[in-house]
């Protein structure tokens, strides 16, 4: 009786499971989508393009003049002691003068080598650097998600085999029991599948918990504020594409990896990095000009007070001769850090097909393993079938069928982990091809 409720418990909790996990179902693409409007990472990525894109105007790279608008209030206390050609004498003390200026003032500067070109140059490519970010994070949250969600179905799918796995254990138990009742059954072999039952009905318990994690890890990418409604997947099984090509990959991650992408416009922001610095030895031209007003306070000499209101300009041409040889310095670091950039990118091209010939090699073998698993599992299919009819009519031991029923269920297994993994390298042959965006 104890065991029949067991039994009951764990169907009323898969039902209760799988239709919780009905209310809200959706494929890989509604997943992605809905991620990729409320996943945080990926807003938090936009954020840091639009400040990248924000930041690209001409007055950020010096283009345009730079127009003063100010007021000072000043003064000051003196004391004088005097002596005339005539030989007398006079002192002040306490004097107190006093001075306001106010007034507006444009200072441009006119050439400085080509700098500020190259600083609009440099911010142009910091924007691309921004867009290029956040490109690179949403095809890790659309490989992420990708893996997830066949996770999902993976476990869904172990789930529903462990539960064929109680149905079996179950209906041994009661051959051994009403063998036992009848009298031509020991009671050891009815205990013996009792036990198997047991621990096929825990096993079962314990795959709930994975397949739960796995849906609350989707609802954490999905951005969701709440796990109470969980969502689910509409697909049941894992559709591998077996039609990859590796010459057709590598061209496409040649032209298209964000990584590789990103590293290339490293190189371009370090070559506009030394010609910054290349720039300070060229002459510059600086232009300036103001209107003020100023209003002077005396309080010892011929005037009491004194205003005056004008117009000031100035052109400015210079020529930087000598700075300590901080700029000879600064272009010998530009130049290593050029080269860094440019080392940077070849180790990591490397590193790249490196990854790439790795993976599809795997995938290839994978490929080549789901054929053998598939007519491993349809032989352990026939043979529970046949065990468990010669089980029924006594040809069979217990230990036997317990046997076949293993090797059923590593069959099962072996199969959904190699299809996953198989997945799994195709997300990650698409991810390096910059391809990850097929899934939407």
């Amino acid at each position: 009786m104890k065991l029949q409720k067991l039994l009951l418990l764990n169907l009323i909790v898969f039902t209760n499971f799988i239709y919780a996990g009905g209310q809200e179902r959706y494929d890989l693409s509604e997943f992605i989508s809905l991620g990729m409007e409320n996943n945080f990472s990926l807003q938090i990525a936009r954020n840091r393009e639009e400040i990248s894109d924000n930041n690209l105007t001409r007055g950020n790279a010096g283009f345009f003049p730079v127009v003063d608008l100010s007021t000072r209030q000043s003064g000051t206390v003196n004391s004088a002691w005097q002596t005339f050609p005539d030989g007398s004498t006079g002192s002040n003390t306490g004097i107190h003068n006093t001075t306001t200026n106010a007034g507006i003032n444009l200072g441009w500067n006119l050439f400085s080598g080509f700098r500020v070109q190259t600083n609009y140059s440099r911010l142009e490519e910091l924007r691309a650097q921004g867009e290029m970010s956040t490109r690179l994070a949403i095809e890790q949250f659309v490989a992420q998600t990708a893996s997830e969600y066949y996770n999902y179905i993976q476990q869904t799918r172990q789930l529903n085999n462990l539960l064929y796995a109680v149905e079996l254990s179950q209906e041994r138990y009661r051959i051994d029991e009403e063998r036992y009742l009848i009298g031509s059954g020991s009671r050891l072999q009815m205990m013996q599948s009792r036990v198997f039952l047991n621990a096929d009905s825990s096993r079962l318990s314990r795959q709930y918990e994975v397949l739960r994690a796995s849906q609350i890890r989707l609802n954490e990418l999905m951005g969701a504020e709440e796990f109470e409604v969980l969502l689910g997947a509409k697909d049941t099984v894992i559709v591998v594409n077996a039609e990859l090509d590796i010459e057709e990959l590598l061209e496409k991650t040649l032209a298209q990896n964000a990584n590789l992408l990103l590293a290339a416009s490293n190189q371009t922001i370090s070559e506009y990095d030394r010609q910054i610095v290349a720039s300070r030895a060229y002459p510059y031209v600086n232009f300036g000009t103001g209107y003020g007003y100023t209003f002077n306070t005396y309080q010892a000499g011929n005037l009491d007070r004194q205003q005056q209101l004008g117009f000031n300009y100035g052109l400015t041409v210079g020529i930087n001769l000598f700075d300590g040889f901080n700029r000879r310095r600064e272009l010998s670091n530009a130049m290593i850090e050029i080269e860094n950039r440019d080392l940077n990118y070849r180790q990591l091209l490397q590193q790249v097909k490196a990854d790439l010939v790795t993976i599809y090699r795997a995938y290839e073998n994978n490929l080549r393993l789901l054929e053998m698993e598939y007519e491993n599992l349809e032989t352990a299919r026939e043979n529970v079938e046949i065990a468990f009819e010669r089980y029924r009519l006594g040809a069979l031991a217990g230990i036997e069928l317990r046997e076949v029923q293993k090797s059923l269920l590593e069959a099962e297994e072996r199969l959904l982990s190699i299809q996953y993994q198989t997945k799994l390298a195709e997300i990650s042959l698409l991810q390096i091809s910059g391809r990850i965006m097929d899934y939407i």
